[in-house]
């Protein structure tokens, strides 16, 4: 079955740095894009970045110039490099492909911004 696995998420302090990762398992990711969402407690999901199949990106204007997307050569697998955590990050982050198939929503990666 295939499907998508979020990690690399944790405990970070203000102005800290994580990356996560989200490895897709067969071709799922190979000639699609990939997004980035996250879900604060009591808040919607929340779009955070996108990278098309060509490599083109986009970002929410709340994470631009502080967050990266990007995905490995063979294509299996898509980051986002986080820099400058702010305790508004805090929220547990989902990674789908672009198109969004609703089957790949999985369990997500918990990041806490906290001193």
């Amino acid at each position: 079955q295939e499907q998508v696995v979020e990690s690399g998420g944790g405990l970070v302090q203000p102005g800290g740095s994580l990356r996560l990762s989200c490895a897709g398992s067969g071709s799922i990711f190979s000639s699609a894009g990939a997004v980035w969402y996250r879900q604060a407690p009591g808040k919607q999901r929340q779009w955070v970045a996108t990278i098309g199949a060509s490599g083109v990106t986009g970002y929410a204007d709340s994470v631009k110039g502080r967050f990266t997307i990007s995905r490995d050569n063979a294509g299996n697998t898509v980051y986002l490099q986080m820099n400058s955590l702010k305790p508004e990050d805090t929220a547990v982050y989902y990674c789908n492909t672009y198109p969004i198939l609703e089957r790949y929503w999985g369990q997500g990666t918990q990041v806490t911004v906290s001193s």
